[in-house]
Parts: C-alpha cells; structure tokens; sequence
C-alpha cells in the first residue's frame, strides 16, 4: 500500500445492535512504526505519526533524502534501541521525544498508550490506528506485537490494525463481525488464529468455514464430545485441537462481487489475509 489516502481496505464490525464502519483512508488514521516496515511511505497523510523506540533508525534510514516528509510527532520508549544520532536528528526537527522507563510493557504497547491520550488531548476524529511493521523478523517481537493487540482491546474502541508487507492483522472483538473483502487489495489467502485461548467460532464467506457442529458428522471416537447433544454452538479454535490457517475467500463467478466475511467469536480472535500493493 504506497499511499494510505488511495487505500481502502473496508472492515465491518457489527457489536450489535450498533453497526460501525471503518476504512482506512488519509483523513481518519494514526500511524505507529513499532519494527523495522517497508511500508513508510503509506503514511504521509497520517493525522498522528508515532515510532517506537529503535523504529525511528528504521524510518531514519528509509527516508533518506526526504526526511522531513515523514516525521513523527513523537518518538516513545526506553531508549534502549534508539541510536544517539537518530535521537538527536529528530529531536532538532522538532519531534517530541517521550521516556517510558516501565519495562512490563513493551514499547509498542506504551506508544499506543500515548497516542491514545494525545487523539483525546487533540480531539482527533480517527477511524483507525494501523501500525507498520511488528510482523516478521524475530518470532518473540511478533508474538509481542500480537499480545499489544489484546492489551488494546481494553485501551481503545479504535480499531487497531498491523500492516508489514503483504499481511494484515487485526484482533476481532468478541460478538459478530462483518468484514468487506471487495477491495481488490486483498490477497489470496487468510486465517484466524485463537492466540488467546479456544474461541467458539461460527464463519461464512470462507473456503473452508466454520459452522455449527452435528453430533452425527463427527467420527464415533468423538461424539462423546458433545455430551449427547445433537449439536452444539459452535466449532472451537484451539491449539492443539484446531487453526483455521491458509484459509481462503468463498469462491465467486467471475464479474461477481466477492461477499463480506462474517465471523462470530466468543472470545478475541485474530483475523490475518493477505494484501496487495495496488488494486487488482
């Protein structure tokens, strides 16, 4: 995604009975750079722009010749990875540069903390907070990435999205979602991932969905399972039981309109697919 204005990537969530609808467009979106992302260029009309600690050397280093297009309005985190010259470069520029000591959080998780107070200090009208980079690179940094998610469930009702390369996350609240994958950006595959725990889930709008589940479909072996109830809810993502990895969209007819993804969950489930750089 090279301009973040031209992009719409439509994401529906239905908390019933309230219907909201966010899209990803220049004039409702923060910006936060937590790891090293190709993807700078996507924010330059950002109404906030943020880095996380050393991500500021990566921004330093990407923007090269064009660095004042792309400064943050702050930088935050314990400073451990931010480097002198960085540091200094864009405290010259301007940028505020913000300390947080506290090391049980990660500085992912304390720059969206003060983005958070800073969209209601300025009264932003924001739709979404997408954050670059966060996933790849080392796995424990990604895993750390995914648990910011779940800490800001209860920090925000923004949604917050992670974008690096060609894959998007998003960790889906409990209740029913409606999720617009029309776009033409979107890639070939996704999934969902119960990283915090079993997830009853119902989907439509997948290759392969999950639905409720007859007592009589499942082998002998298993139908103890349902504690003689012809069906339950249900099926359950869960480690060790079952992901709904390399999942993909419903196929269509040609010249048809894709359909929405809808997702029921219980409990906060993570929605990743892939994405394009330019429309299709």
């Amino acid at each position: 995604m090279h301009e973040l204005k031209k992009t719409r990537l439509p994401l529906t969530h239905v908390p019933a009975p309230l219907t909201v609808t966010f899209h990803i467009v220049e004039t409702g979106v923060n910006w936060i750079i937590s790891q090293k992302s190709r993807d700078v260029s996507s924010v330059t009309g950002a109404l906030l722009r943020a880095c996380a600690d050393g991500a500021a050397n990566h921004l330093y280093n990407t923007t090269a010749g064009d660095r004042d297009s792309f400064l943050p309005d702050y930088i935050s985190g314990d400073f451990d990875s931010i480097t002198t010259k960085v540091k200094a470069f864009y405290a010259y520029k301007g940028c505020k540069l913000m300390e947080t000591a506290d090391q049980d959080l990660t500085d992912f998780t304390k720059c969206l903390a003060i983005m958070l107070e800073e969209i209601q200090r300025r009264q932003l009208q924001v739709d979404a907070i997408v954050t670059l980079g966060g996933l790849a690179g080392r796995f424990d940094q990604t895993m750390a990435s995914v648990e910011t998610l779940h800490h800001a469930l209860h920090m925000t009702q923004l949604p917050v999205l992670m974008v690096q390369g060609t894959s998007l996350a998003y960790l889906l609240r409990p209740g029913s979602h409606r999720l617009g994958v029309n776009t033409g950006l979107e890639g070939d595959w996704c999934s969902l991932i119960p990283v915090g725990g079993p997830c009853q889930t119902i989907t439509t709008g997948l290759k392969w969905n999950l639905a409720r589940v007859n007592r009589l479909c499942l082998p002998v072996w298993r139908r103890h399972e349902l504690e003689h109830q012809e069906e339950v809810d249900n099926q359950v993502l869960q480690f060790g039981k079952l992901v709904s990895t390399s999942n993909a969209f419903e196929t269509v007819a040609p010249g048809n309109p894709r359909m929405p993804v809808t997702v029921t969950t219980d409990q906060p489930l993570l929605w990743s697919m892939g994405i394009s750089k330019s429309r299709e």
